[in-house]
């Protein structure tokens, strides 16, 4: 017979579900630019500019970014002269390592930060983009949690076509790869870069 649980434990579960999932699709985005070199990183294989350097720089940034606004450190308002034109490009003085590590470390103090929350119903004020509607803006923890992992799956299919369109590599035969050796993925993951 179960035990009813609290509203804590049951938020706790919740939590570590949806971490789960993020760090899922994360592994499945490092699948996507595994064992490529630096010229690779920065080659676009379709009609877009998107490059697996830029997706890994973009998707370290988007981590950092919704970090800042759960821990509210986040700028009020953020004009078109405050963004990184060079956002989803790797540049000339950036690596492949570096941008990994990047986007490593904003995933671990993302982790971090949201398994430290006591409350996934806190509401976080957005902060104001040339994009924004006119009224205010909140989400809760919750909502910004499952925004993230929309951003990396979202990317995750770039990476996927780009990598494809570069050398035919499979983010899916990688994964069944990890999988048919006990694991999600994660020593593929880590060996990346």
């Amino acid at each position: 017979m179960g035990t009813t649980s609290t509203g804590d434990d049951a938020q706790a579960g919740e939590r570590t579900d949806l971490l789960a999932i993020v760090a899922d699709q994360r592994t499945n985005f490092l699948h996507a630019v595994a064992d490529i070199g630096e010229d690779q990183a920065r080659l676009a294989t379709t009609v877009s500019e998107l490059t697996l350097g830029g997706l890994v720089k973009h998707l370290g940034e988007v981590q950092r970014t919704w970090l800042a606004v759960v821990d509210g450190t986040a700028p009020a308002e953020v004009g078109r002269a405050d963004l990184d034109p060079d956002g989803t490009r790797m540049t000339e003085g950036e690596t492949l390592a570096g941008l990994l590590d990047a986007f490593r470390a904003a995933a671990a103090e993302f982790d971090r930060t949201v398994r430290q929350e006591p409350d996934l119903d806190r509401l976080v004020p957005l902060p104001r983009y040339p994009w924004s509607p006119p009224e205010p803006l909140t989400w809760t923890v919750r909502h910004v949690l499952l925004h993230v992992f929309r951003e990396i799956a979202h990317h995750s299919g770039h990476a996927d076509i780009v990598r494809e369109a570069l050398d035919g590599a499979s983010t899916t035969a990688r994964m069944a790869e990890a999988a048919a050796r006990g694991g999600q993925g994660e020593s593929t993951a880590d060996q990346v870069g």
